[in-house]
């Protein structure tokens, strides 16, 4: 597979967050088959995914495999489609969360997900979450042996600080094209990650564009002025708040989560959503 690149920033406005098809409540396999389609049908060009997407143990990769199955029975050009996935954050099955950024962990991590995946080569692959038992750096070195074997070939780093961000950019050089971090109008404190991000020229995408799964569906609710802009504008209130992301800068790629093929379909609407200077300056101002 020919994977698309993501900086600078060519692989259209929004991409698909897989993540709910494969972690609590997820759908039925052909129902999150027919999302992954309808995504691609929708003009979507980038699927985010890792190998902690799962929910019990001995299931490691689900949603990789998940996402590779989808590709190959969909009736497009899958070479059109970068897949993100990420590694260092890992889930034991009984509902907990850790982290392993040991180096050689992170090279056999990225391996089976190429495999999980389906490709030669990783179009873009991420350090998922530092590892406070392990030095960045030595986690980042990682990465850089990948893509010098061609395991992957685009590094990112996800859940990183600024100053995390600079020392990825001095390890990896050019080949660091993304970062990805929560952010949302609900959660604006990595606002300073997504700045830095535009002045160094990476792409930022955000994680949780929409307050999260449980917050999503009733994000007009919890929203009112993004409620009253969508109204004016005869649209939902997900497609003001990506688009209100979107309006942050051309290297902002929001990827929202989707179980259903309505809910991306509604998503990926956002890209033609124009919002005037004074709605982005009215929705940046509200809490």
């Amino acid at each position: 597979m020919q994977h698309r690149k993501i900086g600078p920033y060519s692989v259209g406005a929004i991409g698909l967050g897989a993540m709910p098809m494969s972690n609590e409540g997820r759908p039925e396999p052909e129902q999150a088959m027919r999302t992954i389609h309808a995504a691609l049908d929708a003009g979507v060009r980038h699927i985010d995914t890792a190998n902690a997407y799962h929910l019990h143990a001995g299931e490691v990769g689900h949603n990789e495999r998940l996402v590779a199955a989808a590709l190959a029975s969909w009736h497009g050009n899958a070479d059109e489609v970068l897949v993100a996935t990420k590694g260092g954050h890992l889930r034991p099955g009984d509902g907990t969360w850790t982290q392993n950024g040991d180096p050689a962990y992170l090279v056999a991590a990225a391996k089976q997900s190429a495999l999980d995946l389906g490709v030669d080569s990783i179009g873009l692959y991420y350090y998922h979450r530092p590892d406070l038992n392990v030095p960045y750096a030595d986690s980042l070195g990682a990465l850089a042996q990948l893509l010098d074997e061609g395991v992957i070939q685009q590094a990112g780093v996800s859940n990183a600080s600024v100053e995390q961000i600079r020392l990825a950019l001095s390890i990896l050089g050019p080949h660091l094209v993304a970062v990805q971090n929560e952010f949302s109008p609900a959660h604006r404190s990595t606002l300073d990650t997504l700045h830095e991000c535009g002045r160094l020229g990476i792409a930022f995408l955000p994680w949780s564009p929409l307050g999260g799964i449980r917050q999503a569906k009733g994000f007009g609710q919890i929203n009112a002025t993004f409620q009253q802009v969508a109204a004016a504008h005869g649209v939902s209130p997900q497609q003001v708040g990506l688009a209100w992301e979107l309006a942050q800068g051309p290297h902002v790629i929001p990827i929202p989560g989707a179980s259903r093929p309505e809910t991306i379909m509604d998503s990926a609407l956002a890209t033609e959503l124009s919002l005037t200077e004074a709605e982005v300056a009215l929705l940046g101002a509200a809490n």
